[in-house]
């Protein structure tokens, strides 16, 4: 990418988002000044409510993992401080904190037993919980049984008692200010884009050095913190708690208010939390006079509207108004220093030993019994038919699925029942087979993924923004990156604008951000054109001569030929062949099972 013409495309919007930002905050701290009383009151719980819907946002809209539980987790946060604050007299403030270490527990417990779960299991889970945690507050006399605690304390601030709502509506807007800014920030960085490649399945994320699922259960934990905050503003906005609040159909709500307004959108939440909390007060007047009958009929119009906006408006409605909103500026940070570098191997030296690899599915023989040795600085080609057990053997190497028997070796290292993490930070990295990006990001965001494993910053860190300098670094070696395979112009588009062959190169290019010494690559050339072909061949070669070893798979056999130093043969899952390309194209068995008697036709 062109470094002159970036500072322009950061620019972009910037002036009218930048004011229109600030209209905003101007706008919500005039609300609690100018509305009525009533009103005053409904704002607090709008504004506690986009609390616990932000965790929400994090957990169901960027992770994936829907969750009915977060009012539970809600009601743990409320009934902390009010035990707390009624039964032993502790301060308001401490009992927030109190609160957080109970809501962490509970959550990292029902994480670690849950969490593994897949497909609607989770869900299911989630709804167990919380209908055990709704009980336990409802038939627990210390917490009052279903009536419930009264009397408790108002919060106290530098001796200011907040008891007006009015007072209490600008701490419930700090609180949320802080939730939401601390979610903007998580999500701008390498953790955040971590969760985001979650949604799509642990492949990728683990693939970069992730580990999965340490990183659910830390969202699992955050998300429950939220909610416990917002429990502790409840309680103290209410100064009485019941179990009623924190039951299942209030966590339905919330996922609810998640759907309707953005669940992949910090501001979608918000926005989601305000519409239906108004949307209900005035429903639970106007339903019941037209129907003649008292009941919840607003629940049957909020499952009606949740229909429609996954019909008509799936991602929910801050998107549409994000249309109509000046774009977002695009930060280049200065870089202060640059990531650490891995040494290279002696070429020639032995890098990546198979030796009798064997994977086994049922009685299935994916992988019979293959070995082969690849030398630091070569190129090798990993050919045969369809079904042959090339990707297979792919993920025996990088640490998807683990060999059934035999041995892989890497740099010296026993990696064979290594996991995708722990073999990518020795220096292994891989594209797909199948494309795996994240479409809504841009292709610099998507390349910083790469670099996942050569940063440190966690989520604390994250959160309190505190990753700056990481980031940087990490921003400007994904710019090298895309320069160097050819895309730099386009850094700051939507990958998911890219035609295929463009973003098979993305993914090289984000491979690259790690620093392999191992580039293993699955049908690159799949989807490109003559011209693009050529361009990849010498890329290729150049990063052969860089230091950069490479294993590849490919179907285009005039590519392959012309690329690789030597082959390796497989059919049945069986290594047929090896050698270099001209003792391949002589090889009678591998013309009979791969190659044809033409080779053009053998590679069609």
């Amino acid at each position: 990418m062109s470094r002159a013409g970036s500072p322009s495309a950061r620019r972009t919007g910037l002036p009218l988002r930048a004011l229109l930002t600030g209209a905003a905050v101007v706008v919500a701290l005039a609300l609690p000044l100018v509305l009525p009383l009533f009103q005053v009151t409904l704002l607090v719980n709008v504004l506690i409510f986009a609390v616990v819907v932000t965790g929400l946002v994090l957990l169901t809209g960027i992770v994936g993992l829907t969750s009915f539980g977060q009012a539970a987790f809600m009601g743990v946060g409320a009934y902390t401080t009010a035990v707390l604050t009624t039964q032993a007299g502790w301060s308001t403030w401490l009992t927030l904190l109190a609160g957080f270490g109970v809501t962490a527990l509970i959550a990292w417990l029902l994480g670690l037993m849950t969490l593994r779960m897949q497909g609607h299991y989770l869900p299911l889970a989630t709804i167990a919980w919380g209908i055990s945690l709704y009980y336990v507050f409802g038939n627990t006399p210390a917490l009052g049984g279903f009536t419930g605690l009264t009397d408790i304390p108002p919060v106290h601030f530098f001796g200011l008692s907040l008891t007006s709502p009015r007072t209490f509506a600008y701490l419930a807007l700090v609180c949320l200010g802080v939730v939401a800014l601390g979610a903007q920030f998580l999500l701008s960085s390498r953790v955040g884009r971590a969760m985001r490649a979650l949604r799509g399945g642990p492949l990728v994320a683990e693939a970069f050095g992730v580990n999965t699922f340490r990183l659910r259960v830390q969202v699992f934990v955050l998300a429950a913190l939220m909610a416990s905050l917002a429990g502790w503003l409840y309680a103290h906005s209410q100064r009485f708690v019941n179990p009623t609040p924190f039951s299942l159909q209030a966590g339905i709500e919330y996922l609810f208010m998640a759907v309707v307004g953005g669940s992949q959108h910090v501001w979608g939440g918000v926005l989601g939390a305000g519409l239906i909390t108004l949307l209900r007060e005035w429903l639970r007047d106007l339903l019941p006079a037209l129907i003649g009958a008292q009941g919840n009929f607003e629940v049957i119009v909020f499952g009606v509207l949740v229909i429609l906006t996954l019909q008509f408006a799936r991602r929910g409605l801050w998107p549409l108004i994000e249309r109509v909103l000046p774009r977002e500026e695009v930060r280049l940070l200065p870089e202060h220093s640059r990531l650490p570098e891995r040494g290279k191997p002696q070429p020639g030296t032995p890098l990546l030993e198979v030796a009798h690899a064997l994977k086994t599915f049922g009685g299935l023989r994916a992988v019979n019994d293959v070995s082969f040795e690849l030398r630091a600085g070569e190129i090798l080609g990993l050919i045969g038919p369809n079904g042959a057990g090339k990707s297979t053997l792919f993920n025996l190497i990088t640490g998807v699925n683990p060999a059934t028997g035999g041995r892989v070796t890497f740099a010296g290292q026993d990696i064979t029942r290594a996991s995708a993490g722990q073999i990518h930070r020795l220096g292994v990295a891989r594209t797909f087979q199948h494309v795996h990006l994240l479409p809504d990001l841009t292709l610099l965001a998507n390349t910083m993924m790469g670099g996942y494993a050569r940063g440190r910053a966690g989520m604390v860190a994250s959160l309190l923004h505190l990753e700056r300098r990481e980031e940087a670094a990490l921003q400007h070696e994904a710019l090298r990156q895309l320069e160097r395979v050819g895309l730099g112009e386009q850094a700051f588009t939507l990958a998911g604008n890219l035609a295929l062959g463009q973003q098979r190169i993305l993914e090289v290019a984000r491979a690259l951000v790690a620093d392999p010494t191992l580039l293993l690559l699955d049908e690159p050339a799949a989807g490109l054109r003559y011209g693009e072909k050529m361009e990849l061949v010498a890329l290729l070669k150049r990063l052969r001569d860089e230091g950069v070893t490479i294993l590849l798979v490919e179907h285009d056999m005039d590519l392959v030929m012309n690329l690789v130093d030597r082959l390796v043969v497989m059919n049945y899952g069986e290594k047929l062949a090896e050698g270099t390309p001209a003792e391949i194209r002589a090889n009678a068995a591998v013309r009979e099972a791969y190659l044809g008697v033409d080779m053009a036709e053998g590679a069609a």
